[in-house]
């Protein structure tokens, strides 16, 4: 059997899941054109499908793992513990998830009713507004944790509004601003989502000073860029929360920070935020379910379960490089939380690496 005819047969063992190692390969084009005389890995995968097998658990170990959730062991699979198992069913969906939907609905007339009178009728009184739409903003939030049953343990002062500071956090899911707003109004800088949670974006949230961006739009890094130093400026403006990773991970790993809350010249305050999973799984995984069915999922579990740790503030030390700030304030959250640092960036996740990025690496 030639080489091809083993590779096809090796590979159709493997994991279907397995990334696929070429991606992270130097192209075949570039391939040629190297003396020849010399090994690459590439050699080395194309003459050993084991090796290419390794290659590939290094690959899905460092990176994709972190956009996975991982499933608990189940334990219910036998005759004494499966009977239990199903009135647990039972008593979630037909009991716990339409108390929980009442309690969210009733919130949300509470909150519609008070807010739309406040916004349309004190224009003129922006500050007297402010403080209303941040009070109600924040119980609107505890509504939405309490239709979780969330268990949620703050650790350390809490935040105030001051000028020149930026507060940053691990990001797991987009209830991770909820947990976090119930306790402080915070303006948070968040991609912009279609929807019901968009048409939130555009009309409530904004009163709190939230700012959107849309990945697919160049022009927005220097909007935004502009609005986050505009905004660390005031005084009475709420404090921005940032999450530096641009993606929700698994809550197992943190993936490179994005520099741009480092080298705005102010303080940052670091957030750490750990999910307990003996309830449910928190991650939210965009790619495979919206945002309407992780709620769903929250909803119907028995709990979410979560420790918050305000951090020491941070500031960028002599000589020291806004990349190299942002890892260190990463190294501090990931050692808070108990959460692995891995050297890849997360916007790898929507738009696969170049082939000259590719042979870079």
């Amino acid at each position: 059997m030639n080489r091809t005819g083993i590779l096809k047969s090796s590979n159709s063992e493997l994991d279907l899941d397995r990334p696929n190692i070429e991606d992270y390969l130097p192209s075949g084009a570039a391939i040629q054109q190297e003396p020849r005389g010399k090994l690459r890995l590439h050699d080395l995968l194309d003459i050993s499908p084991t090796l290419s097998e390794a290659a590939g658990a290094i690959v899905d170990d460092s990176f994709t793992r972190c956009f996975k959730s991982n499933p608990p062991e189940p334990w219910n699979w036998n005759i004494y513990l499966f009977p239990l198992w199903c009135f647990g069913v039972l008593l979630r969906y037909l009991i716990v998830f339409p108390t929980r939907a009442l309690v969210l609905t009733i919130g949300w007339i509470i909150f519609l009713s008070a807010f739309i009178p406040v916004h349309l009728l004190l224009k003129g009184h922006d500050k007297l507004r402010r403080n209303i739409e941040r009070s109600l903003v924040e119980m609107m939030c505890g509504f939405f944790v309490a239709s979780w049953t969330g268990v949620v343990k703050y650790h350390g002062p809490r935040p105030s509004r001051r000028p020149k500071q930026v507060f940053v956090a691990n990001h797991t899911s987009m209830i991770d601003f909820i947990i976090l707003e119930q306790m402080t109004a915070f303006a948070v800088i968040m991609q912009k989502h279609p929807g019901w949670v968009g048409l939130l974006q555009s009309t409530i949230l904004e009163s709190v000073g939230c700012i959107w961006f849309n990945r697919s739009e160049a022009k927005d890094r220097e909007i935004v860029a502009r609005k986050l130093r505009d905004h660390v400026q005031g005084t009475d403006n709420n404090p921005l929360l940032i999450f530096p990773e641009g993606t929700c991970v698994n809550n197992h790993y943190t993936v490179m920070f994005k520099k741009g809350a480092f080298e705005l010249g102010c303080t940052v305050c670091p957030i750490a935020i750990k999910y307990n999973k003996i309830f449910v799984d928190a991650f939210w995984n965009s790619r495979k379910q919206s945002f309407t069915t992780h709620l769903l999922q929250l909803m119907t579990s028995w709990a979410v379960v979560c420790d918050v740790w305000y951090l020491e503030p941070q500031n960028l030390k002599p000589g020291e490089t806004p990349i190299e700030f942002a890892e260190r304030v990463r190294d501090i959250i990931s050692t808070r939380a108990g959460l692995k640092m891995v050297p890849w960036d997360g916007y790898l996740k929507y738009s696969r690496p170049s082939p000259k990025h590719r042979e870079r690496k």
